[in-house]
């Protein structure tokens, strides 16, 4: 993998990222909103936000966090090293 490639998967990663996040907080917000004016005595938006949230934070994690880790590249990399750890 050319660098080319791997700066474009990086800039997809944080696309991805951004284009679930956006949507995410309006509309959460919107919900929260509805959800204080019809029934304020029961918060069920945690619901979506909670397991939404964990599809945002899959993507959060994988374009800024682990960005090494999830690629073809690292996984070669450690290959190489169990290689040359068991050629000692």
């Amino acid at each position: 993998m050319n660098d080319y490639e791997r700066a474009a998967e990086k800039v997809d990663n944080k696309l991805r990222f951004y284009r679930n996040f956006i949507p995410y907080v309006c509309i959460n917000a919107f919900l929260a909103i509805i959800n204080a004016i019809c029934s304020p005595h029961f918060w069920w938006v945690l619901f979506p936000v909670f397991f939404w949230g964990i599809g945002v934070l899959k993507d959060f994690l994988k374009a800024f966090v682990f960005q090494d880790i999830c690629s073809d590249e690292y996984r070669e990399r450690k290959i190489a090293q169990e290689m040359e750890k068991l050629s000692k």
